[in-house]
């Protein structure tokens, strides 16, 4: 099985030893005639110089697989005609899920109030986890991941996503009840994916739903934050804080207000990388069904745009 890698070229030294040791039967290649390749792994950023990949010559690839978790720079390619399917692994589950455990306790327990200042603040108790109402949008892989943590520990979780599909264990609620989804959120987790529909929803009118102090963790994507409206808010002082991973330019711009507002923290796009050792087996367990013929794992629909 001949498998094109059309990654920036650093990432062949960090995934090729991964990925011949997950499926050893692979020949693993980064050139070569395009019709001669039974599959693609493909990561943003190739080919260099900005310019979208032609997937026409690679006329016998049976499968595309992304090893990010994302596909908004790659769905929209009026090449690929290939079926093209997502990352979604353990590895990136489990951090997406301790990335917004972590913040949701620190905002939740009052952490930051506590400074060593010779002041004896036993006033600030925090309620109990299940006296925290934490809102979710976007109930994909992911969501429903973090939702299982935060329901272990005791959080109230609500999902939110456009079906408004049951996931065992949390409140769900659909397109139409985006409002009270948001009225009710103490803390605001946003984990959907960058469609048309999801560009800016989170806008000056929807941020001012939430609640007043109400805390934002944006771990998903970053087109769809209205950056401004978000400032406005923490400005009027009608918003707690907000921790924000993703951004619609990246890495952020050093002169970003992001930066220097005492209510946001800024983190590197940390929230959920994709881990050599988890996603090579599930880059392995896809390949073998495209050749087995049988259905990929995590196939796109290119009409949602995930």
């Amino acid at each position: 099985m001949r498998v094109f890698f059309a990654a920036p070229p650093p990432s062949w030294d960090r995934w090729a030893p991964a990925l011949r040791a997950a499926c050893p039967e692979i020949e693993l290649c980064r050139e070569g005639d395009p019709a001669g390749f039974d599959a693609v792994i493909y990561a943003p950023g190739y080919p260099a110089g900005g310019q979208e990949m032609d997937f026409r010559p690679f006329t016998n690839a049976r499968l595309v697989q992304s090893l990010w978790a994302g596909v908004e720079r790659i769905v929209g390619n009026e090449t690929l005609t290939q079926p093209l399917c997502r990352m979604v692994d353990p590895g990136l589950a489990q951090g997406m899920s301790e990335w917004c455990l972590g913040w949701t306790m620190r905002f939740h327990l009052g952490m930051d109030h506590y400074r060593q200042d010779g002041v004896w603040r036993n006033t600030l108790v925090p309620p109990l986890a299940s006296g925290r109402k934490v809102t979710i949008l976007g109930m994909g892989e992911l969501g429903r991941a973090v939702a299982a943590a935060l329901r272990g520990v005791g959080f109230a979780v609500t999902g939110w996503s456009a079906s408004g599909r049951a996931v065992p264990g949390v409140r769900m609620l659909g397109a139409a009840a985006l409002a009270q989804a948001l009225g009710q959120a103490e803390v605001l987790i946003s984990l959907l994916p960058d469609t048309p529909q999801t560009r800016g929803l989170l806008d000056a009118r929807r941020l001012a739903m939430l609640p007043r102090g109400a805390v934002l963790l944006n771990p998903g994507r970053g087109t769809v934050l209205d950056d401004d409206a978000l400032l406005a808010e923490l400005n009027s002082n009608r918003l707690g804080h907000a921790v924000l991973d993703v951004f619609r330019a990246e890495p952020l711009p050093p002169a970003h207000p992001f930066w220097r507002h005492q209510r946001v923290t800024v983190t590197p796009h940390v929230a959920a990388e994709t881990r050599r050792s988890t996603a090579a087996p599930v880059v392995a367990e896809n390949l073998r069904r495209a050749m087995d013929g049988r259905p990929l794992l995590h196939l796109v629909d290119r009409a949602r745009g995930y």
